[in-house]
């Protein structure tokens, strides 16, 4: 027969839940996990996104994949080859606490070309079109007002900036020899962002900002 399990005395509970709560107040004690947040985001090859946006204090993780088609479960060869709708896109997952929405999108701006609406760089075609899906109307009115201060910043008209800003309808991931590419194979991805053209071009557009987060400014 099971015996039932006697209850702990009040006072042996009273001293576990008291050490409990000193252990969570000890320096060095991890602390409770904070609420993330997501922004997915396209800005051409997601190789090159992702490692741009992982440098970000506050950044918690970017993943790479897919979104903007109807397609589901995209593969690299169907986005690549066109017409599925679909972008190239990375998935960031930010502490809000650390890093606000605004400043992540001040990063994103800062490294891709905004004028360029058929690619980025040497990457040609839909699917590696500058995007920003936006979850919900605040993303949208922060993204909207990103847009604007990009353009003050490059002393342009608003409709010569070529990104556009999308509701998010879903992220499918990519495969898996995509994800932390950069890392992973760092002589090819060096190479190929060398021969693309991708930082001359960053630092021709944006001149000392590029590849930053800082305040946006008036005028180049």
């Amino acid at each position: 027969m099971k015996l039932p399990r006697p209850a702990l005395p009040l006072w042996l509970r009273g001293c576990l839940a008291a050490l409990l709560l000193v252990a969570l107040w000890l320096p060095g004690a991890p602390a409770l996990a904070a609420a993330s947040e997501e922004a997915i985001l396209a800005g051409g090859c997601f190789w090159c996104l992702e490692h741009d946006l992982e440098a970000v204090p506050g950044v918690q993780a970017v993943e790479s994949g897919y979104s903007g088609g109807r397609l589901r479960n995209p593969t690299y060869r169907q986005v690549s080859a066109g017409g599925s709708g679909h972008q190239e896109v990375v998935r960031v997952r930010f502490d809000p606490d650390r890093v606000s929405y605004p400043t992540l999108l001040r990063a994103y701006w800062r490294n891709i070309d905004a004028l360029d609406g058929d690619g980025q760089f040497c990457d040609r075609g839909s699917s590696y079109r500058s995007v920003i899906f936006t979850r919900g109307a605040e993303q949208q009115r922060q993204a909207r007002e990103s847009l604007q201060a990009a353009a003050r910043e490059l002393g342009r008209s608003e409709a010569e900036l070529r990104v556009q800003i999308r509701p998010l309808q879903q992220f499918w991931p990519a495969e898996a020899y995509h994800q932390d590419y950069a890392e992973h194979n760092a002589v090819s991805y060096r190479y190929y962002r060398w021969a693309c053209g991708r930082d001359r071009r960053l630092d021709a557009l944006w001149g000392r900002r590029a590849r930053s987060s800082r305040p946006w400014v008036a005028g180049p």
